[in-house]
This record gives structure tokens, C-alpha cells and sequence, in this order.
């Protein structure tokens, strides 16, 4: 009787991947990915699979450290309370943090509007063997920049260059340099955190209402809160141009964190499996090497 052959690791997380994965093939549309989809999944069952999605993005981890072949670019996007912050936090849980290193990108610095649009993100990317995480990115520069015009007229670019085609010439530019990356062993995966506009005032309300996460809320957040279709009119546009077979985006259902976790541990962890990554060999001359201090160490013991 043949035996079945055993379920690969990128098929048991294929579920929970790629309904949600979106690499430019085909038409995108926003409005057709759940916000508060489960996967069929109950709490305690997601909490297993988060779990071993844990030890298996460490131990992946390690030996893309010890290779020092591929990086790792994992960019975090979504609507304020959308719970980037946490679900990075939950999901890197245990990872050894000396490879890998989170950058947070806030409003640019005056240093950084003398440069262009991508140089304070590219300054940040992942060295050989280390995980890059950006929360928030140079996507910000199709998001926020083309909902607050003002944003864009403080950017220092000649005016003669800002034309009705800068949008489309920043979606050219940044695939332009994914591809670049991806060319050079960098592997890339962005997450939009597709959260509702209920779910964030549900969230919205926690912070206010609990001491310890008043620092979180800014009066700032209800001012975007009130411009939710042009913002979700920019991400349409730019997940839509901006998608690749080797820099997909992922549309993470973010109303329940517990699952959003899910889909981004799988996704990583289905994406580091497919680099046959291992430890490095050591040849003879070395191995010979090794026998030889090995002794050496044996016998100081013997020594005392």
C-alpha cells in the first residue's frame, strides 16, 4: 500500500497565505478582502500554529544569520490602531534580536527632505543574513503624502517635476527598486493590515478608556479617521501597482489580531522555508583543525 507523502510545510500554511497574497497577477480589489475573516480557525487552535510559527521563523532565523546569503525585507502598513505594533511584537516573539532589527518611520526630518523620497529607507535596509522590519516605509509616500497635498509641496522637489503623473512615477520607482533587492537576494514581503473602520473605533475607545494606553491616542488619528475613503482609495492604487511575484503584498484581516498574526507568521515562515537555508560546512582542513583543539581541551581536564 503506497503511503501518502508527507504535507510540506508551505502546503499546511497555504491556507492561511494565500487567499490573502496578491503578486499583480490578475485585478485587485480592495473591497473584496474580509477585514474580520478567521480561516476557519478558532483562538486556541491560531494560538498553536502561532506558536510554531515562533520556533520556526528562530530557527530559520539562525541559519540565515550563519549563511549571510539572503535578507529579509518585511514592510508593515495600515490605518492607524490597525495593531502593526503588536502583531510585530507577537510574532517576532523569541527571535533572536541580533539579527534583526525593526526602524520605525515617522514624519521626515529636515536631513531627509534634502534627499529623495527613497534614501532614509534604503539607508535602513537589511544587511546580508538579518531580518529588516520597517513599520511604516516609503509606501507613506504614495499614502499620506497623496492624501495631504501639502505633505508633497514641503518635499523640496522642483515644481516643474510634480506633474498628475508622480504617483504612477513613484509606484515605477519603488517596483523598480523591489526588483533591484529581489536581483540581489533580498527577499521582500509587505503586509497591509486591513483593519474596519468599526474595528478602529472599537480600538480607538480602548485607548481612551484604559490609562495605560492613553499615550497611543492622538487627536491627530480622528482628523485621518475622517479622510477613511481617500486613504482606502491610495491603498487600492497602490497595492494594485505596486505587487510582484517576488515583492507580493499580503492583505492581512486585521479585525481579529489573533488571526492577523497567523497570516503574517505563515507567510515569513513559508517564505524562509522555500531558501533552503542551513548552517554552513565546514571542509576537512578545518574539521581536522577542530580535532586537534579538541584534544587539546580534553587534556587541560586531564591535567588538573
Amino acid at each position: 500500500m503506497n503511503k501518502k507523502p508527507s504535507k510540506s510545510l508551505a502546503d499546511e500554511l497555504k491556507p492561511y497565505v494565500a487567499p490573502f497574497r496578491y503578486d499583480g497577477s490578475g485585478e485587485f480589489h480592495l473591497k473584496s478582502h474580509k477585514t474580520n475573516e478567521k480561516g476557519g480557525l478558532d483562538k486556541d487552535k491560531a494560538k498553536e500554529i502561532i506558536e510554531a510559527n515562533r520556533e520556526r521563523l528562530s530557527e530559520f532565523q539562525e541559519k540565515l544569520y550563519a549563511q549571510d546569503r539572503w535578507s529579509l525585507l518585511l514592510i508593515f502598513q495600515g490605518m492607524d490602531a490597525a495593531g502593526k505594533d503588536s502583531a510585530i511584537k507577537s510574532v517576532f516573539e523569541g527571535v533572536n534580536p541580533q539579527g534583526c532589527e525593526v526602524t520605525s518611520f515617522k514624519q521626515p526630518s529636515s536631513r531627509e527632505l534634502d534627499h529623495d523620497f527613497l534614501w532614509r529607507s534604503t539607508i535602513a535596509l537589511p544587511e546580508r543574513g538579518r531580518i529588516g522590519i520597517f513599520n511604516r516605509s516609503y509606501y507613506e509616500e504614495c499614502l499620506v503624502v497623496r492624501v495631504h497635498p501639502e505633505v508633497l509641496a514641503k518635499q523640496k522637489i522642483p515644481q516643474q517635476l510634480v506633474t498628475k503623473d508622480i504617483w504612477k512615477e513613484r509606484f515605477e520607482d519603488i517596483s523598480a527598486m523591489e526588483r533591484y533587492l529581489a536581483r540581489n537576494g533580498t527577499v521582500i514581503l509587505k503586509f497591509f493590515l486591513n483593519v474596519s473602520k468599526e474595528e478602529q473605533r472599537e480600538r480607538f475607545l480602548e485607548r481612551l478608556e484604559d490609562p495605560a494606553k492613553n499615550w497611543k491616542f492622538s487627536l491627530v488619528d480622528i482628523g485621518e479617521r475622517a479622510l477613511w475613503a481617500k486613504y482606502h482609495a491610495a491603498y487600492q492604487d497602490m497595492i494594485h501597482h505596486t505587487s510582484a511575484k517576488a515583492a507580493p503584498w499580503i492583505v492581512v484581516p486585521a479585525d481579529h489580531k489573533w488571526f492577523a498574526r497567523v497570516v503574517i507568521g505563515s507567510a515569513i515562515v513559508s517564505a524562509l522555508d522555500k531558501l533552503d537555508l542551513h548552517f554552513p560546512e565546514v571542509d576537512k582542513a578545518d574539521r581536522s583543525e577542530f580535532a586537534k583543539v579538541r584534544e587539546a581541551l580534553l587534556a587541560e581536564e586531564k591535567a588538573k
